[in-house]
């Protein structure tokens, strides 16, 4: 079945996220709990939005999951399909990897982990005006050194694909998405690994295929590390970044049903509790994530951090920008700074970790 839009989608969640170690030990990326929501849920929903109801599931690292949580589709208005692979195939042969599932003519395709809050058709209405052959979202930052960008000429065509540079041409960066005339997928070269960004789009170029680029400055961010994962959700929660799937009001702390916040409890910065979390009396969250039945007890300080299923911070306990896994449990009075990954299950003891005299 054809979407309205005219098109198919593609999303590729076939990562491993070990970035985000240890909480995609249990979880895949795309399913951690964004806003109090699986990851992938904002990004359904605003394909839904753009019209679009057929849509691949391109998977690898604990598949089975996706399906388990997302059936077929009928929840969001679309129709779902689930592709595995066997060995990982990279961004290129994932997108071959689901062809024969495909219908429409043209594909779009987006990678799993990103946040975006662009207006999906604008991006195929200049895909179809421009009659391109591959359109690329392209969206403009303020610091393109850490990414590879993508310079376009005055028709808006792609002229190169950069490698990450210290004096970048353009603050246009790829930005995840694109629309692929089918035909163009099956050039994709079959059953080996291939990456989309270092053989693919450079290929086309040279061959002299009409790439397109599709450049706006629309919420965008990559949330493959603990940093961004954690101001990807804040932006949520504050409504900084859009998402369809968070209707009513924004503001400074988002607290699911059957969470307990003691009085005195400080929760600022776009702080998300998730379902049956506790948080004790003075405690201080500013930027935190806490996953279901995570506990914060009395004057702790919880600060840009990700606490997971059922993990146990300890009363005056501090952690700031770190991630501690499911069921894990820190000591009261201990400091845990700058990046600390506590790994699920561990326990430590009062006082056992520090980053300052006891005094």
């Amino acid at each position: 079945m054809a979407s309205q839009a005219g098109a198919d989608a593609v999303i590729l969640v076939g990562g491993k996220g070990t970035r985000l170690r240890p909480l995609t030990l249990s979880a895949p990326k795309p399913m951690l709990p964004t806003a109090g929501l699986p990851f992938l849920t904002h990004l359904l929903t605003r394909i839904a939005d753009a019209g679009i109801t057929h849509v691949v599931l391109s998977t690898s690292y604990k598949a089975e999951v996706f399906e388990e949580y997302f059936g077929d589709g009928a929840e969001f208005g679309l129709e779902l399909e689930y592709v595995t692979e066997t060995e990982p195939l990279g961004t290129g042969g994932g997108i071959r990897n689901v062809l024969s599932r495909l219908t429409a003519d043209n594909v779009m395709v987006f990678n799993g982990d990103v946040l975006g809050g662009t207006d999906l058709t604008s991006i195929l209405e200049t895909h179809e005006k421009t009659r391109a052959d591959v359109t690329l979202h392209l969206v403009r930052v303020g610091d393109p050194r850490a990414f590879g960008c993508v310079p376009t000429d005055a028709d808006g065509r792609v002229t190169a694909f950069l490698e990450k540079t210290q004096d970048p041409p353009t603050d246009q960066i790829n930005a995840g998405c694109y629309v692929f005339r089918r035909e163009y997928i099956e050039k994709i070269p079959a059953g080996r690994p291939v990456s989309v960004e270092r053989e693919v789009f450079p290929a086309l170029l040279t061959e002299g295929a009409r790439v397109q680029g599709h450049v706006d400055t629309s919420y965008w961010r990559d949330m493959g590390t603990p940093e961004d994962f954690v101001r990807g959700s804040a932006d949520l929660v504050r409504g900084i970044a859009p998402s369809p799937a968070l209707p009513g009001q924004r503001g400074e702390s988002l607290v699911h049903e059957g969470a307990g916040i003691a009085p005195g409890a400080l929760l600022i910065g776009g702080t998300v509790v998730g379902r049956g979390a506790e948080v004790g009396a003075g405690a201080r969250l500013d930027g935190a994530i806490l996953f279901d039945g995570a506990k914060v007890e009395a004057g702790a300080t919880v600060e840009r951090s990700i606490i997971g299923f059922g993990a146990r911070i300890g009363p005056r306990a501090l952690v700031r920008d770190g991630v501690i896994g499911d069921g894990a449990s820190v000591g009261a009075r201990c400091e845990l700074l700058r990046g600390a990954r506590v790994w699920p299950g561990v326990q430590i003891p009062d006082g056992g970790i520090r980053f300052s005299t006891d005094v």
